[in-house]
């Protein structure tokens, strides 16, 4: 018996789901089990993720799960995951990524640049909200917390013009829209690992570990390499309002796009970096070394406890 630990959000189910159809296909015999588990991230919609702990306050119980032996697999986003796992604990394999890209949503089709100055914008994430108020400052930023139906709910009720959230959650949920505006480089960058699965294991768990090893996308797991050593430079706080986005051509050359902003979008350093593939991590940190000394060390000092 294998027993796979997940949130119990219908996209947190779908991706666990997805893990075990994958696993069956490679081990047509292999017994597998959901543990649905909730998390002080799912429990605690009234206040920010940074108040609260930041995107690893979705981790927790399913990582004290693995711990104590309750599960074997956890399945988590890995743009949610912090740059280390816990004593005990490590990422195994990254799957195949889906869509990177946010989506801008409205009722009527409207784009950032076309609502009225003071129009409500729903995003929990700093990083949507200072790459918005970059371009778009006279645009008003309401945090939203919950699933994707709730948040949908929000904008359809007129509670807000616009939600932005992640195209690779509304692809897998085969959420029905109307309107939706990819937000794409070099205006907005996605969050380090978006639309990207990852399973956690025990550090010393070698048979789950091989049972994993067929899922593993090596495209992937260089692109997030690349994007995650920024993250861990940056002192892997996945709170804070970093974009990093890494591409591999067909010639097997990595470009690395990474910025931070302060929450009001009114400071930004940035920087794209080039290099070889084999080279993914060591260029994530020269990346991350960059913000740091070009003004990132004093948006992080600024950024609100």
């Amino acid at each position: 018996m294998i027993r796979l630990a997940t949130r119990q959000s219908k996209l947190a189910l779908w991706q666990t789901e997805h893990v075990a159809a994958e696993l069956r296909r490679h081990h047509a015999d292999l017994n597998l089990e959901l543990l649905p588990l909730s998390t002080r991230g799912d429990e605690v919609l009234d206040r920010s993720l940074s108040e609260i702990g930041g995107k690893g306050v979705f981790l927790k119980e399913l990582e004290r799960a693995l711990l104590d032996g309750e599960a074997d697999i956890a399945v988590h986003s890995l743009k949610d995951v912090p740059a280390e796992s816990p004593p005990g604990l490590k990422l195994s394999v990254v799957l195949p990524r889906g869509d990177w890209a946010d989506w801008w949503l409205t009722a009527d089709g409207r784009g950032p640049g076309e609502l009225p100055p003071g129009a409500k914008v729903g995003t929990s994430s700093l990083r949507r909200q200072s790459q918005l108020l970059r371009g778009y400052p006279d645009l008003q930023v309401v945090p939203i917390r919950g699933n994707v139906q709730t948040r949908m709910g929000l904008m359809t009720s007129g509670q807000v013009d616009a939600v932005i959230l992640a195209a690779a959650g509304l692809q897998r949920l085969q959420f029905p829209l109307q309107h939706k505006l990819a937000l794409a480089p070099p205006e907005f960058i996605p969050s380090p690992g978006q639309g990207v699965i990852v399973t956690q294991i025990r550090h010393d768990d070698e048979r789950t570990e091989a049972l994993l090893a067929p899922l593993a996308c090596a495209l992937t797991t260089d692109q997030v390499a690349a994007e995650r050593a920024v993250v861990a430079t940056l002192g892997g706080d996945c709170r804070m309002p970093l974009a990093a986005l890494a591409e591999i051509d067909a010639a097997d050359r990595i470009s690395l796009y990474a910025r931070l902003c302060s929450p009001d979008g009114r400071e930004a350093v940035e920087i794209t970096l080039h290099g070889r593939r084999t080279d993914a991590a060591a260029i994530g940190r020269e990346a991350g070394r960059h913000l740091l000394a070009h003004g990132g060390r004093e948006i992080i000092a600024a950024l609100p406890e």
